[in-house]
């Protein structure tokens, strides 16, 4: 292995560590909110406050962390972030009530932007399109391990102390930032970006980028969807399954980490309009199964749900920096934007149609709405073919 590879290598061990570890302080309090409910005498409303404040927090700062990383370097962004995030979350260790809590999620998610909006941008900078298009794969990858190893930590840490899971998020993200002072590069083309002017504005204006937009807005709409709605169907009068299965059920994440690295690799090989295509269809594929009354076939569309997401998703991130000469923080941040933006509207929307007609309702919705993504992939191939022969 030349020194080249190795420290391409050691690039995407680092976004990966970073990214796991900001996600990985998200979903800490959720799968112990009962206790949370319990400890400090709310009800499950306020209880879920400890996990809607990151994500309002996320939300808020995704923008500004985006003009952040297109005016400074990134590297003391990032190491800030983390220092920030593990104060959080002491904070949220040490709060004797839950509006203490509150505070602390709240500032967990205004920094994990620093992490993880601004490592795309510095990645957009750093790395020519090849390699960007597999490091975007690995970054996608890490979010997923970082969700799951969240929920298993929160809970496995709750049987005894919710609070020594905060310790140990907290441990892990000053770890990352610590490896990241040390040894992530200092990115190229400074002065290029802060040259550049383009605002928000303009960069939504362009159509070339607000495709990659609505392909991950659409998937993530669906995507939510069904994963927020499967418990309340599986455990309806058909399957009337218990939690431990509905919990297994969650074990398809792991899909995203085998197919978002290949998803970067197929838009190499095949060019981002046809690997959009195949991750849309198999998307579509996978919702039609679960219409399937079977634990097996639900099983089975779950998993193939993440292949077909994770493959959009990885796809649109990598089309998208990959057409960013500069002002990549702030494009990357109405990436996120768009991102939260499809799961929030999924989730609202698609309980509304649960609320009318059931699982076969939720899935019509995701139907119509993935046919966004597979008409930009139809689109993308369209102009590459177009670019090619011309």
């Amino acid at each position: 292995m030349g020194r080249e590879s190795r420290g391409y290598f050691s690039l995407q061990a680092m976004v990966f560590a970073l990214v796991a570890a900001a996600f990985v302080n998200i979903y800490l309090t959720q799968p112990v909110q009962p206790e949370l409910a319990k400890e400090f005498g709310v009800g499950a409303s306020l209880a879920a406050l400890s996990v809607s404040a990151v994500i309002l927090g996320i939300f808020l700062a995704n923008l500004p962390f985006g003009l952040l990383a297109d005016r400074l370097p990134i590297r003391p962004i990032i190491v800030a972030g983390c220092l920030a995030v593990a104060a959080g979350g002491l904070l949220c260790a040490l709060s004797s009530n839950l509006w203490l809590l509150v505070a602390g999620r709240f500032l967990q998610g205004l920094f994990i932007p620093a992490l993880t909006t601004c490592l795309a941008a510095y990645l957009g900078r750093s790395l020519p399109l090849p390699m960007l298009n597999v490091a975007m794969g690995s970054y996608v990858a890490a979010t997923v391990v970082g969700g799951m190893f969240s929920r298993l930590l929160g809970g496995y840490c709750g049987a005894a102390d919710w609070r020594l899971a905060f310790y140990l998020g907290g441990g892990l993200v000053l770890a990352a930032g610590w490896a990241a002072w040390r040894w992530l590069p200092r990115e190229a083309n400074r002065e290029e970006e802060a040259d550049n002017h383009e605002g928000f504005g303009r960069i939504l204006k362009r159509p070339e980028l607000l495709r990659p937009y609505a392909a991950t807005f659409a998937s993530m709409f669906v995507f939510s969807s069904l994963f927020n709605f499967m418990p309340f169907y599986l455990a309806g009068p058909h399957f009337k399954a218990g939690t431990a299965v509905i919990t297994s059920m969650y074990l398809s994440y792991l899909m995203g980490v085998v197919i978002s690295p290949l998803a970067g690799r197929a838009a190499n090989r095949l060019g981002s309009g046809l690997a959009m295509i195949l991750g849309a269809a198999l998307f579509i594929l996978a919702a039609l199964l679960s219409l399937v009354p079977d634990l097996s076939a639900m099983a089975a569309s779950l998993t193939l749900v993440c292949a077909g997401h994770f493959t959009v998703h990885s796809v649109a991130a990598g089309a998208l920096n990959s057409r960013l000469a500069a002002g990549r923080g702030k494009a990357n941040s109405l990436y996120v934007l768009f991102y939260y933006l499809g799961a929030w509207c999924g989730i609202t929307i698609s309980g509304w149609a649960y609320g009318a007609g059931g699982w076969p309702a939720v899935v019509s919705v995701g139907l119509a709405v993935l046919l966004a993504p597979l008409g930009i992939g139809l689109w993308e191939r369209r102009l590459g073919r177009a670019a090619s022969s011309a």
